[in-house]
């Protein structure tokens, strides 16, 4: 059974920093991409990060700067440190991954508010 045990949201203030962890497990196939996503109340889901299996990332470019990805590929689990977080990061986050077969996995979801 694929599990994505995403953890570390919650309410911070603007300014504030926090860090989510995304461990998968039960998957059968070699993971490529990783990555995170967010989606904000009556808005799209849109890319935050994401980061392959030899490390190169990509970020959306409202976080750049801002947030960083980073991957335990041994684990399995991927990171995302956010920094100087703006209400406007306020969001459920979602742990993606991509398996080099083309499979895709979603984590539950995780809720960020920053808010003062």
């Amino acid at each position: 059974q694929v599990q994505l045990v995403e953890s570390g949201g919650g309410l911070v203030q603007p300014g504030g920093s926090l860090r989510l962890s995304c461990a998968a497990s039960g998957i059968r196939f070699s993971i490529n991409a990783m990555g995170w996503y967010r989606q904000a109340p009556g808005k799209q889901r849109e890319l935050v990060a994401t980061i392959t299996s030899g490390g190169s990332t990509n970020y959306a470019d409202s976080v750049k700067g801002r947030f960083t990805i980073s991957r335990d590929n041994a684990k399995n689990t991927v990171f995302l440190q956010m920094n100087s977080l703006k209400p406007e990061d306020t969001a459920v986050y979602y742990c993606n991954v991509a398996t080099v077969v083309g499979l895709g996995y979603w984590g539950q979801g995780t809720q960020v508010t920053v808010s003062s």
